[in-house]
């Protein structure tokens, strides 16, 4: 790298000083309503959810590439 470059600036958290990090973590869901959080408050609505993004997914059950 020459003098003249800067270097790459790191995209999400990974770019954040640890302060700042830990002020957004602090938020967590704290911008949702608690009158919206439909999970939170029915649980058989939250394991029907579960288990449709479960059945959905593409990631689990693949096989591993050959050598």
């Amino acid at each position: 790298m020459t003098t003249d470059e800067k270097p790459k600036a790191r995209p999400g958290f990974g770019g954040m000083t640890p302060e700042r990090r830990r002020e957004v973590a602090a938020k967590g869901g704290s911008s949702v309503d608690p009158a919206k959080r439909a999970f939170s408050k029915n649980r058989d609505l939250a394991s029907a959810a579960g288990k449709l993004g479960g059945a959905t997914s593409h990631g689990g059950g693949r096989k591993p590439k050959a050598p």
